[in-house]
């Protein structure tokens, strides 16, 4: 019994000794061996700078250049590092006041001594520079470059969209997201961010006492390159969208044009809309408020979120549906005495021909003609209820586009309305209601909400006789842009006329010289 015992004890001895040994072992290989810990060790030497990539560039579909970049610069600052400093030049240089200097540098300490955070964003590369001069004086600060959008030409604000700064929902849901980082919003820059962005690179600097960079830490072991974020070509012709803005202006609505095609978006306009540069920099938040405080809601973008009465334009439809359900033909005549009239309904129609078929009903909007279809589709005898003719009436209407997404490539795109029975049976009550009661669909009134994008669309199933390309704004992924050939021609001749040629009339006049000297010499 002894000896076992004894045993046991020994066996025991040795297993806590392996286990220590293992923790020891891997303890000196983290510490020692292992660089790539000593990273987040050494911050007091080492400086982490995140390498923003360049934000893909957006094209329209003739290569004119809509959005591109330019160069800011985040000032940074780590809490624990910084010493005493002269706080009035420091404030003066990047203009802002003793007070929001308190305040910045408490949130930074509260996000965390230990770690760098943004102190001011985005300041101005004249601002930069003359704080660069200085920075040495400002131990825990540093500036780190990054862009932000620009915009040549006022157009097409609400389609382009604009960037904001991620939020701690963002940064929960993905974590390639940090606090600090701008993403997509609105428009292509919040359907396509994740081909715009691109992707960050690290690189760590050595730093001396002065806070000055003295080189990469292991020649750049560790380093991550950024890689830019690809272009986008669109299919939005920017003469025909700027031509379109200007002829809405003091006005209040929305145009969609696209070629039937190949469901490009050729334009879209938003009216009243804003200057898409008034939406980046350090002024954004500020003009921000002021756009979402406007009473003309410059921000709405009515193309795609607005509900309307399609109006006339919704008789086309109604035609089709006549058609389908074979109450009319193209040869159907309808009288019409200034308009429609059932019971104490009448729905007026202006002076025009009468009696009328379908192709003359068409080219003058005859209200009569419609009412008189309408009540024909939803009274159809096919049909053993009200209500079942109306739903079979709707789906047509839904097969158009119209009532809901027709998943065109930016966010936010309402479905519209398209009332159902359920809908009028609580109105008017079950079996209380028939085709007079909701005569006013007939013209493309009453309860229908038509987003303009859908009457867009639904104009090109008729072109294209019964079906459509899903609409879509970006034509092409990764567009690398050449000059114009025009521009080409013009550069090849005068790189000709001014490089070339001085340089053939130079050597020609050395072999007019060289020539005779060489034959002489070779005769002696």
């Amino acid at each position: 019994m002894k000896t076992s015992h004894s045993t046991q004890r020994l066996v025991l001895l040795i297993t806590i000794a392996l286990v220590a040994i293992t923790y020891i072992g891997r303890l000196f290989y983290l510490q020692v061996i292992e660089d790539k810990y000593k990273l987040s060790a050494d911050e007091n030497v080492l400086r982490r700078i995140i390498d923003y990539p360049s934000r893909g560039l957006v094209y329209d579909r003739n290569g004119k250049l809509l959005v591109f970049n330019q160069t800011v610069y985040d000032l940074m600052i780590t809490p624990r590092e910084v010493k005493e400093m002269d706080t009035a030049e420091f404030c003066s240089i990047i203009k802002i006041s003793i007070e929001d200097f308190r305040k910045k540098f408490q949130k930074a300490k509260n996000y965390s001594p230990y770690r760098s955070s943004i102190f001011e964003k985005q300041i101005s590369a004249e601002t930069y520079g003359t704080l660069q001069e200085k920075l040495f004086k400002y131990k825990g600060f540093s500036v780190q470059p990054r862009t932000i959008r620009k915009y040549p030409y006022n157009t097409a604000a609400h389609l382009l969209g604009y960037l904001g700064e991620v939020d701690e929902n963002v940064t929960a849901k993905n974590n390639y997201y940090q606090m600090g980082d701008y993403i997509g919003i609105s428009g292509i820059e919040q359907s396509y961010e994740k081909e715009l962005r691109g992707r960050r690179g690290t690189r760590y600097m050595m730093v001396d006492n002065f806070n000055r960079e003295k080189g990469r830490f292991k020649e750049g072991k560790y380093d991550t390159l950024a890689i830019s974020g690809e272009n986008l070509k669109l299919s939005l012709d920017a003469e025909l969208q700027e031509y379109a803005e200007l002829l809405f202006q003091n006005k209040r609505g929305s145009a969609v044009a696209i070629d039937p095609s190949t469901g490009e978006i050729l334009a879209m306009v938003n009216s009243p809309t804003y200057n898409p540069n008034l939406m980046v920099g350090r002024e954004r938040s500020r003009n921000y408020g002021r756009l979402l405080k406007d009473e003309d809601k410059p921000l709405f973008n009515r193309a795609m979120m607005a509900y309307y009465p399609p109006g006339s334009t919704f008789k086309i439809i109604n035609s089709l549906i006549g058609l389908q359900e074979k109450v009319i033909t193209p040869e159907t005549y309808f009288s019409c005495a200034g308009g429609y009239r059932v019971g104490n309904i009448f729905v007026h129609c202006h002076p025009h021909s009468s009696p009328l078929d379908l192709r003359t009903a068409v080219a003058v909007s005859c209200n009569s003609y419609y009412c008189q279809t309408f009540r024909g589709v939803i009274d159809n005898r096919k049909y053993n209820r009200t209500e079942d003719a109306f739903d079979a009436w709707r789906n047509y209407v839904l097969s158009f586009g119209i009532g809901k997404k027709i998943d065109v490539d930016m966010p936010h795109e309402l479905r519209g309305n398209v009332p159902t029975v359920d809908y009028y049976n609580r109105f008017f009550g079950k079996g209380r209601w028939k085709s007079s009661t909701i005569i006013s669909l007939a013209i493309g009134q009453g309860e229908l909400g038509i987003t303009p994008l859908q009457m867009a669309n639904a104009a090109c199933i008729v072109a294209n006789k019964g079906y459509y390309y899903v609409p879509h704004i970006v034509k092409e992924i990764g567009y690398k842009h050449y000059l114009p050939e025009l521009f080409k021609r013009k550069t090849i001749r005068w790189l000709i006329q001014n490089i070339l040629m001085p340089y053939k009339m130079v050597w020609n006049g050395f072999l007019s010289v060289a020539l005779p000297v060489v034959l002489v010499l070779t005769v002696w």
